[in-house]
């Protein structure tokens, strides 16, 4: 009974943390969900990782919410240049008043960019295989394509987060046959709406409008019970569009790759919650790894031990 009691009260702070503010974790999801297929697209056309063209989607637009994103389609950050003479959009960057690409649609802004990376400077990645995204990274901040010294080790941090490198070589199609197995009846167009995705030897969906907890569990064989406690979630918990579920019970800590960094700096209106649903970490686990007695709410800025 006492652990019980401490469990609902585990639940009832989480819950708190959990409405507070959006959460980056889950725009980034939302962003690699709506995307992946032209990722992967552009990779069979030209060569080029989806892993990385995700990445550099995710950073150059903030997942879709910059201002280049929303005003011009624009999800790269390419500048005007070369034979470009269509529409522009001016803000600052190296430059006050400097030309970014405006594009129809977020699509044109893909194939842009895949044309955009066939220039000369960058054609020795083409000699990297498309599963060295560490390669490739390193390579384009050498090319030149952005002035951030750090940008190689961004991209490569962001592939890692997000697992963005089982794109490149298709085995998020198995990850998604091995979760429909799972199921008690026959898939159906769920699964045509909803990917499943794996990360820390785990594996997850994105909520999509209209769905409730109760489809989830019927759809992936999981009762309600497993649902709640393997996502730290209070039972009258309603999910919205873009949230993180696990199939699986979360692991005691973030996965190998963090194992040289395993940390992770609090980002604006990211709760303890967003950060344990991010790295698949349960959220009594992340307690433990900071020696904390319970969840508290986080500051922007803070370093939270992931391992």
């Amino acid at each position: 009974m006492k652990k019980l009691r401490i469990l609902c009260c585990l639940l009832s702070v989480v819950w708190c943390l959990f409405s507070w503010g959006q959460r980056t974790n889950q725009a980034f999801w939302t962003y690699i969900d709506k995307y992946k297929d032209w990722a992967i697209e552009q990779m069979n056309q030209y060569g080029i990782p989806a892993s990385i063209t995700l990445a550099q989607g995710l950073l150059e637009s903030n997942a879709g919410r910059s201002r280049l994103a929303t005003e011009a389609n624009n999800h790269f950050g390419i500048k005007v240049g070369g034979s470009w003479n269509g529409p522009y959009i001016i803000q600052a960057d190296d430059r006050p008043n400097d030309r970014f690409r405006k594009y129809r649609s977020a699509r044109e802004s893909f194939i842009d960019h895949s044309k955009f990376l066939q220039q000369k400077r960058y054609q020795g990645l083409y000699r990297l295989s498309k599963t060295d995204y560490k390669g490739w990274a390193r390579g384009l901040k050498a090319a030149g394509y952005a002035t951030s010294p750090t940008y190689a080790e961004a991209l490569i941090r962001v592939i890692e987060m997000y697992s963005l490198n089982q794109f490149d070589t298709g085995k998020f199609h198995s990850s998604r046959k091995e979760a429909i197995l799972t199921a008690t009846e026959t898939a159906d167009d769920f699964f045509e709406r909803h990917i499943i995705y794996k990360a820390n030897k785990n594996y997850f969906l994105i909520v999509e409008v209209g769905d409730d907890m109760a489809t989830i569990s019927k759809k992936t064989g999981l009762s309600l019970r497993k649902l709640y406690n393997y996502n730290d979630l209070p039972r009258d918990y309603a999910p919205t569009a873009g949230d993180i579920i696990f199939l699986k019970k979360k692991r005691k800590c973030a996965s190998k790759e963090f194992k040289k960094n395993p940390i992770h700096i609090v980002e604006a209106n990211q709760s303890l919650f967003d950060i344990a649903q991010l790295y698949g970490i349960r959220l009594e686990s992340l307690c433990k790894l900071n020696k904390w007695d319970e969840p508290h709410a986080v500051q922007v800025g803070e370093i939270i031990r992931i391992r």
